[in-house]
C-alpha cells in the first residue's frame, strides 16, 4: 500500500468531530511518519538502534510538550492534539512514540507540575527543542507494579542529597541529559533531577531485547550520587507524584496503540484484497471478512473511547481510572489485531517487508509498561466495587 495515500481508519467519521487545527497537526505528523519514519524503521529495528536523527525534526514540529504552555516552549495545544500525535507516531513505531511520550509526559510534565519556576524556565524550553533529552526513573529491578516498594533512597547532606539505588527498563536512559528520578527521602517519595555526567550516576544500555528494538532502554545506577539542593522537585511529595506522571503517559499510550492497530488493519486489508487464492481475493472469504469486521469495530470503539477521554482531560474531569480503562482497552485490541494480522498474512507476516511482526513484538512491551493489563484491571475493579484487590 502506498503510504502517501494513507487516509487512516475512520469508520464512524470522527474527522467531523476534530477541529481544522487538530486535523492539520495530525496530518502533518502522518506525513512525517510516512516520509521519515516508515522508510527507515525496519532497518533500525533490525539493528537495535534508535533513529536519533529524527529527534530534531520532531522538535521542529512541536511534538515534545505540545500540551505545555507556550511560555515554556510548548505548543499550548489541547489533549486531543497530543493524543493524535501519539496515534500517528505509534503507527510508525512504538519506539518513536515512546521517545516523545517520555519526553513530554514523564519529563516535561513532572518539571512543569512539581518543579520550581527556575527549573521550569531552564529545562522546559530545552526539552521542547530537544536541546536536552530526558528520562524517567521510577521502576526498579525488584519493584515494577509495586512502586511503593522502591528501595532507592536519598539522604540529605551538606548542600544537597546523596542518592543510592537502581532503576530498570528506563526509556532514553543512556542518551538522556537529565533523569527525573524518584527516591525515598526520610521515607517519603520525592523527585530529583539528575544530570548526565554527575559523579556516581551511570546509565548502561540494556541489550538483547526482542521488543521495542528501535528504542533505547537502560538501567540507571546511583552510587553515592550527589545532587545539589536546587535539583529536588520542590512540589513533589509522596507516591502520588510519580503516579500522576504515569497517568499522563498512559493517556498517550491509549491513543498510540490505536495507531498501531490502525496500521496493522490497513496493511492486512490491502494485502487480503490483492492476494489471490483459489481464484479469488482472500478478502472475499467469509473467515477473512469476519476478522476484518472485528478489527475495524474494535478500532472504532477504541477511537471513540480515546476521543471522549481527551474531552474529559481538556475539561478537567478526567480521573486516573478513566485512563486505565482506555489504556487497558487499546493495548488489548492492538495486541489482538496485530496477532490476527500476522496470521492473515501467512508466511509473509514474519517478513520485515510488512510492519506486522515488528508491531506485534512491540505491543508485548507496551501492554506491560506504564501499568500492566492486570493492574489496570484491578484499578477498574476497585473503582466500580470500592474494594481493593491488591492490598
Amino acid at each position: 500500500m502506498s503510504k502517501e495515500n494513507y487516509k487512516g481508519v475512520d469508520y464512524y467519521l470522527l474527522d467531523e468531530l476534530f477541529t481544522e487545527d487538530e486535523k492539520a497537526i495530525r496530518d502533518t505528523v502522518r506525513d512525517f511518519v510516512n516520509n521519515e519514519v516508515l522508510p527507515i524503521i525496519e532497518k533500525y529495528n533490525q539493528d537495535m538502534k534508535f533513529p536519533i536523527q529524527l529527534v530534531p525534526l520532531m522538535a521542529e514540529m512541536g511534538l515534545f510538550g505540545p500540551n505545555i504552555p507556550e511560555q515554556y516552549g510548548g505548543m499550548g495545544a489541547n489533549n486531543i492534539v497530543y493524543g493524535l500525535i501519539m496515534q500517528e507516531l505509534e503507527r510508525g513505531d512504538s519506539g518513536i512514540r515512546s521517545f516523545a511520550s517520555v519526553q513530554t509526559s514523564l519529563v516535561m510534565y513532572p518539571i512543569f507540575t512539581f518543579g520550581s519556576e527556575e527549573q521550569k524556565q531552564y529545562w522546559l524550553p530545552k526539552l521542547a527543542s530537544a536541546e536536552k533529552i530526558g528520562c524517567f526513573g521510577l521502576t526498579e529491578p525488584d519493584f515494577g507494579s509495586n512502586p511503593g516498594g522502591m528501595i532507592t533512597k536519598a539522604e540529605e547532606v551538606d548542600g544537597g542529597y546523596l542518592i543510592n539505588g537502581a532503576k530498570m527498563w528506563i526509556t532514553n536512559g543512556t542518551i538522556a541529559d537529565v533523569a527525573v528520578v524518584w527516591a525515598k527521602l526520610n521515607g517519603k517519595v520525592k523527585g530529583f533531577l539528575v544530570e548526565k555526567g554527575t559523579q556516581g550516576f551511570s546509565a548502561p544500555e540494556m541489550k538483547g531485547k526482542l521488543s521495542l528494538r528501535a528504542s533505547v532502554t537502560s538501567e540507571l545506577v546511583f552510587e553515592d550520587c550527589f545532587i545539589p539542593k536546587e535539583n529536588i522537585l520542590p512540589n513533589s511529595g509522596g507516591l502520588k507524584s510519580p503516579l500522576m506522571c504515569l497517568t499522563q503517559a498512559r493517556y498517550g499510550i491509549a491513543w498510540g496503540t490505536v495507531g498501531l492497530a490502525m496500521e496493522c488493519y490497513s496493511t492486512v486489508l490491502e494485502y487480503t484484497k490483492s492476494r489471490i487464492q483459489f481464484g479469488k481475493p482472500v478478502a472475499q472469504f467469509q473467515i477473512t471478512q469476519e476478522k476484518l469486521a472485528y478489527m475495524v469495530t474494535e478500532i472504532t470503539k477504541a477511537q471513540l473511547l480515546c476521543y471522549r477521554l481527551g474531552q474529559l482531560k481538556d475539561g478537567g474531569t478526567m480521573r486516573p481510572q478513566h485512563v486505565s480503562m482506555a489504556k487497558r482497552n487499546s493495548c488489548e485490541i492492538a495486541k489482538n489485531i496485530a496477532s490476527m494480522a500476522r496470521e492473515m498474512l501467512g508466511a509473509n507476516g514474519i517478513l520485515d517487508e510488512y510492519p506486522i511482526m515488528r508491531h506485534l513484538n512491540n505491543i508485548e512491551s507496551v501492554k506491560t509498561y506504564e501499568g500492566t493489563h492486570e493492574m489496570q484491571t484491578l484499578i477498574l475493579g476497585e473503582d466500580v466495587t470500592g474494594l481493593p484487590a491488591f492490598q
